[in-house]
Order: C-alpha cells, then structure tokens, then sequence
C-alpha cells in the first residue's frame, strides 16, 4: 500500500488511537483521541484548550500513537506512527465536525466549541503490523518529509549457510536458497531469535 493508503485506514477502519505525551517531569502520559481527517500530508485531530493534553502537546510537539482493529490477537491490525503535531488552529472545525457528525453531541453549538483548536501530525513515520494473515504482515511507511529508518534483522556476509535462524523462526521467514540468507522483512516479528541462535554472529539488529 501507499502512505495515503495507510492514513486512510487509520482515519477511516481504526479511528480512534492512544498517543503518548510527556508532561513537565518527562513521564510518559496516554489518553484516547480520535484522528478525524487526512490528506497525503499528515493527520488532523482536535482538542480542547483546556485541556493537560492541550498543554502537553504546546510543550512538546513529538507524539506516538497505536490504534488497533480486530476482534482478538489473531485478527488484529495494529498501526504505530510516531511524529510532530502542530496547532494550526480552527480554521478546519467546520470539515471536521462535517466529517464526523457524532461531534455535535459532545459540542453542540458554536460557543461550546470556541475553545477547540486542530492539530496536524505533519511530520512522521509509521508501521503496520497484520496478525490476521499468514505469515504474518509488516510493512513501514513516512509522511510530511520524515525519513523511515531501517529497523528490524539482517543478515550480512559472515552467514555460512547452516540454516539455524530458520529452524527457530516463528513465521518462517528466512530465505535460506542463497547465501547469505534472506530475511524478509515484511513477514518478521523481530523477535530476534535469529540473532540469538546464530553461531557466526552474521545476524545484525538495526
């Protein structure tokens, strides 16, 4: 899939998420928010003023989320995007509050909603993780400029061909007809077993 793909089912299938904050102590704080729109740019959500989560994120703009759907382990898609939210006020309330009508219940009118402002996750990089199909899926996506880094085992020239990573795979990932082995990264769980069981030290975490 494409990144808009990805913001898409984050706004559209999962809806709502847990970010994390930190507050003036530096201690992780969480608390459920719904991400309402998307472009190919980013993600918006709102607040309200008044709010610690509004202060937390005017002190420090770096947020991590994961928003999940399924209805058990085996049936789940998980996404974790980590990033920078910008206020940009609100201009947007109007779209958002078209978009999601459910709003007007907790807001209903103009005065009750003048303490509302809108952010933007402008910049980020994410990963989805699908339990619900065999093997399992992952893949790694960025927006708004961010560069996603290269996470996760590899394996370099010192692998001698004895197969052992693939014995002790879960998802049996390894490509083990070439030499060096193959780990395919968008089936790996990164449970690092590989690493662990390797006895020539050829498997690398990034």
């Amino acid at each position: 899939m494409q990144t808009k793909n990805y913001l898409e089912y984050i706004v559209k299938e999962m809806h709502s998420a847990v970010f994390a904050t930190v507050d003036k102590e530096g201690r992780p704080v969480t608390c459920a928010i719904d991400i309402m729109d998307y472009d190919e740019s980013g993600l918006y959500f709102l607040t309200a003023k008044g709010k610690n989560f509004y202060d937390r994120l005017k002190a420090n703009e770096n947020i991590a989320f994961t928003a999940m759907k399924g209805e058990d382990t085996l049936s789940c898609v998980a996404v974790s995007v980590r990033g920078r939210a910008k206020e940009i006020g609100p201009d947007m309330l109007p779209a958002l509050f078209a978009k999601n009508p459910y709003m007007e219940k907790i807001y209903p009118d103009e005065r009750s909603r003048s303490a509302l402002t809108v952010f933007k996750i402008c910049q980020g990089t994410g990963e989805w993780f699908d339990l619900s199909k065999q093997p399992i899926e992952r893949a790694s996506f960025s927006f708004g400029g961010a560069q996603a880094k290269e996470s996760g085992y590899f394996v370099t020239d010192k692998c001698i061909g004895c197969k052992l990573c693939y014995s002790k795979c879960p998802q049996k990932c390894i490509d083990i007809s070439r030499k060096p082995v193959v780990i395919q990264q968008e089936h790996c769980l990164h449970c690092g077993n590989c690493y662990e069981i390797c006895p020539a030290r050829a498997v690398e975490r990034r």
